[in-house]
């Protein structure tokens, strides 16, 4: 399946399981079998002797990748299409020994925002480099300030020529000093000698939380090897049949993991366009019922994620179970609210509150609740 994004990606869907054979041509079941889950039916599996059941062994996805170079070599590819840019929140399952696992941290099924780019090597420069914008831009979004980028060269068991990998060295070392530079000495960069993929070089973005932890999320993955393997190709303007580059990209990596760090991160506290619950709707008496009522059915036309609290508690108890719950705003609705067509705010952290009319209490938070990148 597939369907065009914004920004040029093209969103597509790999399967979940693939034929052992796949993952035998794309090298991951010799180097990376420890990790990954085979699959049989559970008649194969209880029946191995059985001649006429199905013994072939397949392999959960434990990555995106060799998917998308089938999608990429699906039809005849011009250099005029070039670059070709696939992207896939794929689900994916790595097996991971039980003492390893943790929360959300570490996980054996997760989700990967994805993507791979195919394009020339003389594109390969500048495709880096729009990854990076995009990789910044969203973690300037979730309002992390602090990071560094990392290039992690050629490891001692590799695959491809040095060659190649010199290369393609030579392209993101070049790279990384444009980010250097254009982030005014803010992102700080180095190299991690002999750690990249045995695949090609990459880079390792890494941020700092709230409280001074590193987190390693996104990357960038300079891959010469899948479309060799595969035998992917595109038809240049001599007419000849010629290999792409291939890049992988991720911007948080694992979803789930992400998730967890934005907790940590805010300790529970979210800006208000990133927050589940973003506004509670709570009454000081039963004769406010309906009004309240009212009030969250205008703010869910609004857009907003919003809830009433009518129970028979006392506003003082609800005030403070919701602000323990880190709702951000709490609406406090009484008889003169009700009357004046006006609400009580009450914003987690802050002892103030503020009385305003409903539709400029509205207008006001809509604005605050749009994302970063859509204001």
């Amino acid at each position: 399946m597939r369907r065009r994004l914004e920004g040029t990606y093209e969103e597509v869907n790999a399967p979940q399981i693939l034929d052992k054979s796949l993952w035998e041509t794309s090298g991951h079941w010799g180097w990376y079998n420890e990790n990954m889950f085979g699959v049989k039916s559970a008649h194969a599996m209880m029946n191995e002797e059985d001649e006429e059941a199905d013994q072939r062994v397949f392999a959960l996805k434990p990555m995106n990748c060799p998917g998308h170079v089938q999608i990429f070599k699906h039809g005849l590819r011009s250099y005029r299409e070039m670059p070709v840019r696939l992207a896939e929140f794929g689900n994916v399952h790595r097996y991971e020994p039980s003492g390893a696992l943790h929360g959300l941290m570490r996980v054996r099924g997760f989700t990967q925002d994805d993507a791979h780019v195919f394009c020339t090597e003389e594109q390969m420069r500048d495709e880096c480099l729009r990854i990076n914008d995009l990789i910044l831009s969203v973690y300037k979004d979730f309002g992390f300030e602090e990071m560094s980028v990392l290039l992690s060269t050629r490891p001692e068991k590799r695959v491809g020529d040095d060659e190649s990998w010199d290369n393609a060295e030579e392209i993101m070392m070049d790279v990384l000093k444009t980010i250097e530079e254009q982030s005014g000495g803010k992102i700080k960069t180095g190299i991690n000698e002999g750690e990249g993929a045995f695949y090609g070089p990459k880079f390792e973005y890494t941020l700092k939380d709230a409280i001074g932890r590193t987190w390693q999320c996104g990357t960038t993955q300079v891959d010469f090897n899948l479309p060799e393997r595969f035998g992917a190709f595109y038809i240049d303007s001599d007419s000849n049949k010629k290999q792409p580059v291939m890049i992988h990209r991720a911007i948080c990596g694992s979803m789930e993991r992400f998730l967890g760090i934005l907790i940590e991160n805010f300790a529970g506290h979210f800006p208000l366009w990133l927050a589940p619950q973003q506004v509670v709707v709570a009454t000081i008496t039963g004769d406010a019922d309906a009004y309240a009522e009212e009030v969250v059915a205008k703010l869910k036309k609004a857009g907003l994620q919003a809830k009433v609290d009518t129970r028979n508690e006392k506003i003082n108890y609800k005030v403070r179970e919701h602000s323990l719950a880190k709702v951000p705003v709490i609406m406090v609705c009484g008889m003169r609210e009700a009357e004046e067509g006006s609400v009580n705010i009450r914003r987690l952290g802050s002892k103030d509150q503020t009385s305003m009319s409903l539709e400029d209490a509205i207008a006001s938070l809509v604005e605050e609740a749009t994302p970063p990148d859509l204001r």
